[in-house]
């Protein structure tokens, strides 16, 4: 098995897409830019949405179906999505492209294995996954209210992972939501503050971890440079990016099988075989 190439399309409350493959197939992990958003992000990185074979979905917030039912019918994808999700998501989908998600099944999507797991958050049956290729896995664990084992277990196993940093404590303790959107955010199934991102990291990476994506950043209650140098301090061998909610990252080649100091970003014209 070869690396698998991974890149945050969007990432934030205004629309969530992660990309992960290999040379002959990849998954996209929610799909929460429109059709036309995620095409144009993907062909200026040079990725082909002809190697896509499915969408896998966390949950059914909008930020993470936006563009879904546009995506799946103009591309014939299938759509990987558990039973309470899709009844609570209003979605429109061709029946003949559902496919059932359950916690604890392994998918194959040609030589991907994508799994799937519960997580703390507040809607009706969310996930999170892990994406392998061989020696290979990547993470994504994002909208998470709290860390529960199974996730710090699936941490464990990734050479890179997509990790939510949603806010920083203070700013959201002395920002402009109201209180009640306050306490739902960090009520345990909102999302993970800066610090509990950061705790999770040090207590449960491997050492052979070499790209973490700090992901779904809070436009008001975050700043990236301030949670960039917070990990970038106690990052050692992994490479810290902070994934925009705004454009695309840079496609980033990741390998179990390789030394951390080869594992770097490629450049983006590197990548027209996609």
């Amino acid at each position: 098995m070869g690396s698998l190439y991974l890149t945050s399309l969007n990432s934030g409350s205004n629309g969530n897409c992660y990309y992960i493959g290999n040379n002959d197939e990849a998954v996209l992990i929610d799909a929460g830019l429109s059709c036309r958003e995620t095409e144009k992000r993907m062909q200026r990185l040079g990725l082909n949405m002809k190697k896509v074979k499915a969408v896998f979905i966390s949950h059914e917030h909008t930020d993470h179906i936006r563009g879904l039912e546009v995506l799946s019918r103009k591309h014939q994808l299938p759509v990987y999505i558990s039973t309470g999700t899709l009844r609570h998501s209003n979605l429109q989908l061709d029946p003949s492209l559902v496919r059932p998600l359950t916690a604890g099944m392994i998918i194959s999507v040609g030589s991907l294995q994508v799994n799937a797991f519960l997580k703390h958050h507040d809607a009706a049956d969310p996930h999170s996954f892990t994406v392998e290729d061989g020696a290979t896995c990547i993470g994504i664990f994002t909208d998470i209210g709290r860390v529960c084992d199974n996730l710090s277990a699936h941490f464990q196993k990734c050479h890179a992972a997509f990790l939510e940093a949603n806010y920083d404590e203070e700013m959201l303790e002395k920002g402009r939501y109201p209180y009640y959107l306050k306490k739902r955010i960090r009520g345990g199934h909102g999302h993970l503050s800066n610090r509990e991102a950061l705790d999770l990291f040090l207590s449960c990476r491997p050492a052979n971890m070499s790209h973490l994506l700090l992901s779904h950043l809070s436009a008001d209650n975050n700043n990236p440079n301030l949670v960039r140098d917070l990990f970038q301090e106690q990052a050692m061998n992994t490479q810290i990016i902070v994934a925009s909610r705004y454009e695309e990252t840079p496609v980033y080649s990741v390998s179990g099988h390789m030394p951390l100091d080869s594992e770097v970003p490629l450049p983006q014209g590197q990548l027209s075989l996609f």
